[in-house]
């Protein structure tokens, strides 16, 4: 068995924490910036949309989506996202990260503007232009999943691999504050300039025409950061590992690391080209499947078992937040006033449990391991979701229970974050070879946004009233929140047991991990 390590992944595993790692860390971490605020800042804003495009007189309510508009609206960003996980995912491995990276942005750039745009002025037409630019939105959203995972786990030493990748994904939970944040500035400005009575008061004054500003503006706000860091991503060099591994350039890969760690390093042509001859494998052949297929199968079940649970969370928000009174009757405000008042709410909800799970995880990562924090996660969560669902109608109807309610489900997706959701966006960028290594992030993350879709909208129509009548306005009768709640637990303890499919990564090299540090055809990694 011959050893064959690199010299220049070996400086990059032993490198210490320098400037370019946290160049590194923001220039990822603001496309992940930009994903959320895209994918989230929606929800911030699609009342509005039924206030504005979909009154009808004869129900004495503000007007709301239609439930087919509504699905539409959320979820083809989702869908949008999973295409562009897959593609972009299978282009970084052919053209390489770099690439593929800044092709990414721009997309992102040029659909968060035009998804600010409506060709015509009815709701059809607004509806149906908002929905096509959020698709592609999503698409470019897809793409920053795989890439900016895999650039960091191949920029960073072994020692804090994990928490640098980790803290990419940490901006997820920057972005969905801030795009709460957006709206809370730009609804109260516009409610300062235009400020209506409540919809009881006056059903048709309470919504001003100059409220149709508010969600454009709030949309084409999210190009602003990946505009400012595109310049720095295509001045970033191509990752060594890609370099080397992939298109067999010992002397690039040499030549863009000496510059990037500020040392000599030697080509090693030689040794790249053993390691590739030896290490040829595709996707669909048997000696992938022998080695990597069960941590594939991990990756993907994994995610897309969490993304089930953890987009599901807007079937129960309602009521928590109505529960402690920070979202009063929709009939007691006006169209801006909602839109404040939502967002508030759900900056709240970032700043009380969303963002300090994602800072834990980077916090603990390397001590506790992925595997730890993930195992650890997916029990706590369905530990809390049992807790909430099983009393879950006692919780929300007496007010004594509210704080009880509240903290419950607060925990529940801080051990989303400190948890499950940061962990599948990590292992799949560490534990496949350089050249699949971003078509098989791509695939689990797809996965985990086919879940997504599931728990957004499989749920959303589950959790409806099991007695007609009672339900939403459009939607058939469901299972009911509570059981559906007991699914989700159910669901999370799958979670749990398909974890056990994942291997530990924690202070090992990239190519320890994959077998790509040998030679040998008869290796395998993790024995």
């Amino acid at each position: 068995m011959a050893g064959a390590e690199l010299e220049v992944l070996s400086a990059l595993d032993k490198a210490k924490t320098q400037w370019y790692h946290f160049t590194a860390i923001v220039i990822a971490g603001m496309g992940f910036f930009t994903d959320a605020y895209d994918l989230f800042c929606i929800s911030t804003v699609t009342k509005l949309l039924g206030r504005l495009y979909y009154y009808n007189p004869s129900t004495h309510k503000p007007g709301s989506l239609p439930p087919n508009v509504s699905a539409a609206v959320n979820g083809v960003a989702l869908c949008g996202t999973l295409a562009g996980q897959l593609f972009f995912g299978w282009l970084g491995d052919k053209l390489g990260r770099k690439r593929v990276y800044g092709a990414t942005l721009l997309l992102m750039v040029v659909c968060s503007i035009a998804s600010g745009l409506s060709f015509g002025s009815t709701a059809k037409s607004v509806m149906t232009t908002l929905c096509f630019f959020r698709f592609w939105l999503g698409f470019g959203i897809g793409g920053d999943y795989p890439l900016s995972a895999t650039i960091m786990s191949e920029y960073a030493n072994k020692r804090t691999r994990g928490a640098f990748i980790a803290a990419v994904f940490a901006m997820q939970g920057t972005g969905i504050l801030a795009g709460a944040t957006v709206s809370i500035i730009v609804s109260a400005a516009f409610n300062n300039a235009y400020h209506r009575p409540s919809f009881s008061e006056d059903p048709i004054g309470s919504t001003p025409p100059q409220a149709d500003f508010v969600w454009r503006i709030v949309f084409m706000l999210g190009a602003i950061p990946a505009l400012l860091t595109f310049y720095w991503r295509m001045k970033m060099p191509e990752t060594a590992r890609y370099t080397a591994l992939v298109e067999g350039n010992a002397k690039q890969a040499a030549l863009d690391m000496t510059k990037v760690l500020e040392v000599e390093l030697q080509a090693e042509q030689e040794k790249v080209d053993k390691i590739r001859a030896a290490d040829n494998f595709g996707l669909f052949s048997m000696e992938f499947a022998k080695r990597h297929g069960l941590h594939l199968v991990g990756t993907c079940t994994t995610w897309f078992l969490l993304d089930i649970a953890f987009y599901s969370q807007n079937l129960f928000q309602k009521d928590v937040l109505t529960a402690v009174g920070w979202l009063p009757k929709a009939g007691t405000m006006s169209a801006l006033e909602e839109v404040y008042k939502i967002s508030r709410a759900q900056a709240l909800i970032a700043l009380c449990s969303t963002v300090p799970g994602y800072w834990f995880t980077v916090a603990f990562i390397e001590r506790m391991g992925r595997f730890t924090i993930q195992l650890m996660g997916f029990f706590m969560m369905t530990v809390f979701m049992f807790a909430l669902s099983i009393p879950y109608y006692t919780l929300r109807d007496h007010h004594k229970y509210h704080i009880v309610f509240i903290v419950l489900y607060a925990f529940t997706f801080f051990f989303a974050n400190f948890g499950p959701n940061s962990t599948t966006f990590i292992v799949p960028a560490e534990i496949f070879p350089a050249r699949l290594r971003s078509t098989c992030h791509g695939i689990s993350a797809a996965s985990g946004k086919a879940g997504a879709i599931i728990g957004a909208f499989g749920f959303l129509y589950a959790a409806q009233n099991s007695h007609e009548g009672k339900q939403d306005p459009g939607y058939p009768t469901g299972l009911g929140v509570r059981t559906s709640l007991i699914i989700l637990g159910v669901i999370n303890g799958l979670g749990f047991l398909f974890t056990f499919l994942v291997p530990e990564t924690k202070g090992r090299s990239l190519e320890e991990i994959t077998g790509e540090d040998r030679y040998d055809a008869e290796f395998a990694p993790y024995p």
